[in-house]
């Protein structure tokens, strides 16, 4: 398999930590977001939406990262990353796409740029965006995972799934920005919990090879 990404990416890093779960080995083609080099016709003609990640497993070509990570689990089911019951799995899905779906596709660096470029924001009003719908979504996770019995030693139970997948690179992105992490308690204990497992520390940005300071 060869994965196609940056090592700033969220979305590549949630893949990078299904990849690892699944103990799937894949040669990693680094992409300059802040270059361009997503733009490039070569890859394209891979992914005409221009983004990443994108997975090539074989002659396929998969985007989107959750799809990606679901059809990661479909063919490699061990350790599975969604549950079995169709509420749990629901309740797994709910808690990612909170992050994917919610917080960040206005908060990804395309959006971040078009505020520093287009509108002519400056360093810190892009901050306050940035962490502003962190926040926002932060609050409605951290009081989901906090009030339900189903919330373990991670997102839901005791094993990692997509919820923790999707959660974790989130954080991750907040520090960027420092924001303040006091108020969500819940979501920092699950953090620290996944980062403690190896498949999520070798996933993180600085241990990549295109890693930048």
């Amino acid at each position: 398999m060869k994965l196609y990404g940056f090592f700033r990416s969220s979305a590549a890093f949630r893949v990078r930590i299904a990849l690892n779960l699944k103990g799937l080995a894949y040669d990693l083609v680094s992409l300059h977001l802040r270059s361009g080099q997503q733009s490039k016709p070569e890859f394209l003609a891979l992914n005409p939406l221009g983004l990443v990640p994108a997975l090539a497993d074989g002659d396929a070509v998969l985007t989107q990262s959750l799809a990606i990570i679901e059809y990661l689990d479909e063919t490699h089911p061990q350790p599975p990353l969604v549950p079995k019951s169709p509420l749990a799995r629901a309740r797994v899905r709910a808690l990612a796409q909170a992050v994917a779906c919610d917080i960040h596709p206005i908060d990804n660096l395309r959006v971040l740029n078009y505020l520093a470029r287009e509108l002519k924001q400056d360093e810190e009003a892009v901050k306050r965006w940035f962490n502003h719908w962190i926040s926002v979504g932060f609050k409605g996770i951290e009081a989901a995972l906090a009030a339900s019995t189903e919330t373990g030693k991670f997102c839901h139970g005791d094993s990692p799934t997509l919820a923790d997948i999707c959660l974790v690179p989130q954080v991750f992105n907040s520090m960027r920005y420092a924001l303040d992490l006091g108020p969500y308690p819940t979501i920092q204990r699950i953090h620290k919990a996944c980062m403690a497992l190896p498949a999520f520390d070798q996933a993180q940005p600085s241990k990549q090879p295109d890693a930048e300071p």
